[in-house]
């Protein structure tokens, strides 16, 4: 029985344990689900969170965002781009997009929040050491500067935003800046004022896109570019000359605002509020007075004779443009070209002057064709001493060419020679030496003979001893033994016969007849 109690108590507590933990688990997802739902603040990519607190201090009547987080209402914090947490208790709060602010546009800022404007004063006032969406804005008005294209992150229960177009500067212009706001200038008695002071500047702004708070600073637009301007535009350019005839001209005159002094110039001429038609103010105020001054002063002194033919004419016509430059350069503007294109003179005196002036140009007419007939005739001249100067060079170097080719066949014939000279000192030595060999040999082929012959000599001289040193019949004794080899029989009838008569030479008398001792030798 006891063990029955104690396992019904242990299920039980077992049973009370279990439920303790679902209970838990439950309540834990239970506050994770509300913490994700309700205190979770998801701010995506180009958005913004704005804060409204819900507990705290009242708003006075002058407030319309919370000075700091003790006050409830919108509160200058806001959030980025992230996951924010917060009490759902004591804040509330809108997600909304961001500003944005396209290429070519400048967004203004009008703070509606701070205190009020002085008597006069339209700018607000900044702190730069304050972020300026937050807290750096301290007064209501128009927030200087300006916001370039991008993204910001600005509160709609602070700022309002005007989208308004860069101020777009062409080629060729300048644009004047005149200061709407700031302070007053140090000295009001000058035309422009210093950078950051109210009125003109004197530097302008260059060609380009300029991001301008158009309630801070107005853009006047400069025409830099060179104009081209007619005297005669207006049919009243004249003056009376000093015989008292009247002349009128026409010209051309082409000047430019110099960028410089572009400020300077539209600050003095201008009379409208568009500085585009500062060109026409400046034709109408600088050039045709200076021009009209110029020609009734300088033309008075010169008859109307001297407007058709004569120098004066001509210096009238060349100080006119020194004059224009030199009086409208200290006024900013610079002037490229000033040419007087046409004088007309009375039609009184310009026809006889004019016919005048035809016949002086016919004889000049006829000077220039003399000075061309004699240009020619010396042009005909050079031609022929050219020819004669060209055939000259052309002999010249005929004869140079020949003398050149009759030199290299002498060098070609002398070395030609040299080569055989040499060849024939070669030859002559070789014959020399040869000579002196023939010579050698032959001297030894003499003393060989002279030798032989005196070998034969000696011998013979022996043979002729053998014969009593008779000759003659050493003689006989070899032609009997040359001929008696070739006889073996002999005819002949009597030895008075003709080959009997061969032998009568030969015969010896008995008496003197060598001893058949005494034998011959046999000498071949």
């Amino acid at each position: 029985m006891s063990r029955q109690r104690v396992g019904y108590r242990g299920l039980k507590a077992l049973l009370y344990s279990t439920g303790g933990i679902f209970f838990l688990v439950g309540a834990i997802t239970v506050g994770a689900w509300m913490a994700v739902n309700f205190f979770k603040i998801p701010v995506k990519k180009g958005q913004m969170a704005i804060l409204i607190k819900k507990t705290g201090k009242n708003l006075t009547n002058d407030q319309e965002v919370a000075p700091d987080s003790s006050y409830k209402g919108v509160q200058r914090e806001y959030l980025r781009e992230a996951t924010h947490w917060r009490n759902p208790y004591n804040y509330d709060w809108q997600v909304i997009e961001q500003t944005t602010i396209q290429q070519g546009k400048v967004g203004i800022l009008i703070s509606l929040a701070g205190e009020n404007l002085g008597y006069g004063e339209f700018m607000a006032h900044v702190d730069p050491k304050k972020n300026k969406f937050i807290d750096g804005v301290l007064t209501k008005g128009i927030v200087p500067d300006v916001l370039n294209p991008g993204l910001y992150p600005i509160n709609p229960y602070l700022f309002d935003v005007e989208i308004h177009d860069m101020v777009v500067i062409p080629a060729g212009y300048v644009g004047v800046v005149t200061n709407l706001s700031g302070p007053m200038p140090k000295n009001p008695n000058t035309l422009l004022v210093e950078k950051g002071e109210r009125g003109v500047e004197r530097e302008t702004l260059q060609p380009g896109n300029q991001p301008v708070n158009p309630y801070e600073k107005r853009i006047n637009l400069v025409d830099c570019r060179s104009q081209t301007f007619n005297l005669a535009q207006n049919k009243d350019m004249g003056f009376p000359s000093r015989d008292g005839f009247w002349v009128s001209l026409d010209g051309t005159i082409e000047f430019r605002v110099m960028p410089d002094k572009a400020a300077e110039v539209y600050v003095t001429f201008n009379d409208v509020d568009n500085g585009e038609k500062i060109d026409e103010e400046i034709i109408r105020k600088v050039i045709m007075p200076i021009a009209r001054s110029y020609c009734r002063v300088e033309g008075s002194k010169i008859s109307g004779r001297d407007f058709i033919d004569g120098q004066s004419r001509t210096q009238f016509e060349e100080n006119f443009e020194k004059v224009m430059q030199m009086e409208c350069e200290p006024l900013g503007i610079e002037v490229l070209v000033a040419k007087i294109t046409n004088i007309v003179p009375p039609e009184k005196i310009a026809e006889p002057i004019r016919q005048r002036g035809e016949k002086i140009i016919e004889v000049e007419q006829y000077e220039k064709q003399i000075e061309q007939q004699k240009e020619e005739q010396k042009l005909a001249v050079s031609k022929q001493m050219v020819k004669r100067k060209q055939a000259m060079i052309v002999a010249e170097q005929e004869v140079v060419k020949v003398t050149t080719e009759a030199m290299r066949e002498q060098e070609v014939a002398i070395i030609k020679a040299n080569e055989n000279l040499a060849v024939a000192k070669l030859k002559l030595e070789a014959a020399k030496d040869e000579a002196e060999a023939i010579t050698s040999r032959a001297k030894a082929e003499a003393e060989v003979i002279d030798f032989n012959n005196q070998a034969d000599a000696a011998g013979w001289k022996k043979a002729v001893e053998a014969f009593s040193g008779d000759g003659a019949e050493y003689a006989k004794y070899l032609l009997h033994k040359k001929l008696a080899p070739a006889y073996r029989k002999i005819m002949a009838n009597t030895e008075d016969s003709p080959i009997m008569k061969i032998f009568e030479s030969f015969a010896v008398p008995s008496k003197e007849k060598a001893s058949p001792a005494a034998k011959v030798p046999d000498k071949k």
